[in-house]
Formats: C-alpha cells, sequence, structure tokens
C-alpha cells in the first residue's frame, strides 16, 4: 500500500503542497469544538454553543463559493493570502470578545466574518493534484491520500483543541486555530510550481454542470451527511461533560476520524468494478448501517469505539464524491464544484449542531443521538432515489470526454 501512494510522490513538488495542504486546514477541525468548549465553559449552554458554532458553520457555507470561484479566476494565492488575514483577525476578535463578557451578538457578528474568510483549502489542494496527475487512477489514489490526510487533520485538531481549551485557557483553542490558519494557509500557496493557472479562458454557460440535477444530488447527500457530522460534535462533547470528562471530547471526535482514516487509505488502493456513480450510492447507504449502533454507548469506552466503527464509513463518500464532481462539472470550475459539495456539507453541519445542542439540553445527549441516525437514513434515501440519474451522469461525462481528451 505504502508503495502504491509513495508513486504520487515523484511528483516535483507534491510533497510540499500536501504537506503544507495539510497544515492549512488543520483548523476546519478545531474552530468548531474550540468554539462550543469555549462558550459551554463560560456560559454553561451547550445550546447557545451549538447557535454560534452553527452560525460560524453556516457563514463558510456562504462564504466558501465565491471565494473558491475567485480563486479559479485568479489564482490562489491571489485571492487566499488576504481572506485568511482578515479571517484570522475575527476569530482572535471573538476569543477576546468571550472573555470579556461582550454582548452575545457580538460573538455572533465575530465568527460570521471569520466563517466567511475560509477559504476551502481542501478544495484547492486536490485542484493541484488534478493539475499535476495526467493519470485517472493516479487522481482516485490522490483522492483518497487526501481524504485520508482530511481524517488525520480531524484526528490531530480535536484533541489539540480540547486540551488547548481545558488545560491552558477557554481561549487557546480558537486562538491557536486562527495563527495556523495564517501560517498554514500562506505556506500552501507559497508552492507556486504546483498551483493552478487561473481559468481566464471561462466560457459563459460554465455552470451548467453546477446546475445539473445529478451535482445537486450529490449536494444534498452532502447536506444530509454535515447534519450527521454536526450532531456528533456536539452531542458527543455533552455526552462527556455529562460523565464528568470534558477533556476527553476531543479523543471521542479524533476516533471518529481514526476509523475514517483506516477506511480511506484501503478504499484508495482497492479496484473496483462498479461505476463512480454506483460506488457513490453505495458509500452513502452505509451510515444508515452505522450510526444507529451510537445508541448502544452506555459509556465513554463503549461510545469511542461505536464511532471509531461508524468513522469507517465517512472516507468512501469522500473519494467517491470527489470524482464524481470531478466528473460532472467543467474542468474550469473544479475548485468551486468541490466547494459547493462542501458548502452544502457545512450548512448540514449548521442544522445538525445546533440541533444537537438544544436536544442535549432537553433530552440528554445519548437520546439525542437518534439525530445522527436520523441524518444518516435521509443520506442514504437521497442517495438511493438518485442512484439512476448519478450512474448516468457519470456515464455520460466519461463518453463526452473520452471522445475529445484523455480521461483526467
Amino acid at each position: 500500500m505504502l508503495r502504491l501512494y509513495g508513486e504520487l510522490f515523484s511528483i516535483r513538488g507534491a510533497v510540499a503542497f500536501s504537506v503544507t495542504g495539510l497544515l492549512s486546514r488543520l483548523p476546519i477541525s478545531q474552530f468548531n469544538i474550540a468554539i462550543i468548549l469555549l462558550i459551554s465553559a463560560t456560559t454553561g449552554s451547550y445550546g447557545l454553543a451549538g447557535q454560534v458554532a452553527g452560525a460560524a458553520a453556516l457563514a463558510g457555507a456562504i462564504g466558501m463559493p465565491p471565494i473558491a470561484r475567485l480563486v479559479d479566476r485568479l489564482g490562489q494565492a491571489r485571492v487566499t493570502r488576504p481572506v485568511i488575514v482578515v479571517g484570522a483577525t475575527a476569530w482572535c476578535g471573538f476569543a477576546y470578545a468571550v472573555g470579556q463578557d461582550w454582548p452575545t451578538w457580538t460573538w455572533f457578528a465575530l465568527v460570521v466574518v471569520g466563517g466567511v474568510c475560509g477559504p476551502n483549502m481542501g478544495a484547492m489542494v486536490r485542484a493541484r493534484w488534478v493539475h499535476v496527475l495526467p493519470d485517472a487512477t493516479l487522481q482516485r489514489r490522490a483522492f483518497a491520500w487526501e481524504s485520508s490526510l482530511d481524517e488525520i487533520v480531524f484526528v490531530i485538531g480535536p484533541p489539540l483543541a480540547a486540551f488547548l481549551a481545558t488545560s491552558i485557557a477557554p481561549q487557546a483553542g480558537v486562538l491557536v486555530a486562527a495563527a495556523i490558519l495564517v501560517g498554514g494557509g500562506w505556506a500552501f500557496t507559497a508552492q507556486k510550481a504546483t498551483e493552478p493557472p487561473p481559468a481566464t479562458d471561462r466560457p459563459r454557460g460554465g455552470k451548467r454542470g453546477l446546475l445539473s440535477p445529478a451535482f445537486v444530488a450529490v449536494a444534498g447527500v452532502f447536506f444530509c451527511c454535515g447534519t450527521m457530522f454536526g450532531a456528533i460534535d456536539v452531542i458527543a462533547i455533552a455526552f462527556a461533560d455529562e460523565r464528568g470528562s470534558r477533556a476527553v471530547a476531543g479523543g471521542l471526535l479524533a476516533a471518529v476520524a481514526v476509523g475514517s482514516l483506516c477506511s480511506g487509505l484501503a478504499f484508495g488502493v482497492l479496484s473496483l468494478p462498479r461505476s463512480v456513480g454506483a460506488q457513490f450510492v453505495s458509500a452513502a447507504c452505509v451510515p444508515s448501517v452505522l450510526m444507529p449502533l451510537l445508541l448502544l454507548a452506555g459509556n465513554l469506552w463503549q461510545l469511542a469505539l461505536l464511532l471509531f466503527l461508524c468513522g469507517f464509513a465517512i472516507a468512501p463518500i469522500l473519494i467517491t464524491a470527489t470524482m464524481l464532481v470531478e466528473r460532472l462539472v467543467p474542468p474550469w470550475s473544479l475548485t468551486e464544484g468541490l466547494t459547493w459539495t462542501v458548502t452544502a456539507l457545512v450548512g448540514g453541519v449548521t442544522l445538525g449542531a445546533a440541533l444537537g445542542g438544544y436536544l442535549s439540553d432537553v433530552v440528554g445527549p445519548h437520546q439525542a443521538f437518534w439525530l445522527s441516525s436520523a441524518a444518516a437514513w435521509a443520506a442514504g434515501a437521497t442517495a438511493l432515489l438518485s442512484s439512476p440519474l448519478l450512474r448516468h451522469a457519470a456515464v455520460e461525462r466519461v463518453a463526452q470526454r473520452s471522445a475529445s481528451q484523455p480521461l483526467i
């Protein structure tokens, strides 16, 4: 397996942009839990914490697509650098506002600015792989590699944020994440040799792929998955707090990421006979079987084990979705297309975090896990209902490309 993934890094500059890309997206796994731990420690309310975290996620969902569009048109470094500086400033202001007991509306205002100014670094890394790799098999392997790195982000980020917030200071998790946002983003965009060129020849009508029914179906599945993820984030923290172990909350969320990391690395080297659309539909149905198992958790160790098992369902969805989107959208809109799916995911996280926090306060965290199960069932149902559409769209796009140029 290591040899197969090693082929990716024979490309000059691949190691540099992949490693710095990993660092640049570490904050995405930190801000949510850092917000929740900071506000819950200050106010004692998980409902308010979930609302503020949800507002930040919603702002990110709104802000990422136009930033991605600018990235496709103007280039990654030119757009990303000023945006992340503004975002980091807003996050530092939020940490100060909570510490100084400013009015609650200022908390929302600052996290909205921070969320809006959060570029989709993962989409930019994947766009670089498409740019430097001519072979479809290697691209699939690269997408699997980056999905695995996404999970490493969620293995490292939540425990780090939890440690900083519970052992150093409640604001430390937010402040460190803001610093990494600037440092990592600056290092990534410094890799000029592998940066895709701006799409200066973008034709009119280039949004058709972004508005196709198949693309909308993928986004719908991602919204349901996001609701599932957002709910788990808040409910797992509340579950740990209820048992007097707030400091292990990050470890619980990391268990999900470790499971996804394992499945992602294995999935990337498999040779599957089914179409990309069929693989995506199958992967989207797996959480509907695994997520209800969380209702069996009676203690923290059981919950960690079940979260690890549930994590195996995540990476295959993300990998197959990336492959599918790459076939559904025009090449000059790849960053924007990948970002819209993340926007749908983040929109679901917004809903899941808010509902998860509310249910944790009202019915308790154990019963609140019904929400993650319901979201998983919705994702599977959406994928199954869209199955003919997704399979047809993927095959049609591959045929069109094969007639004109090598499939990338």
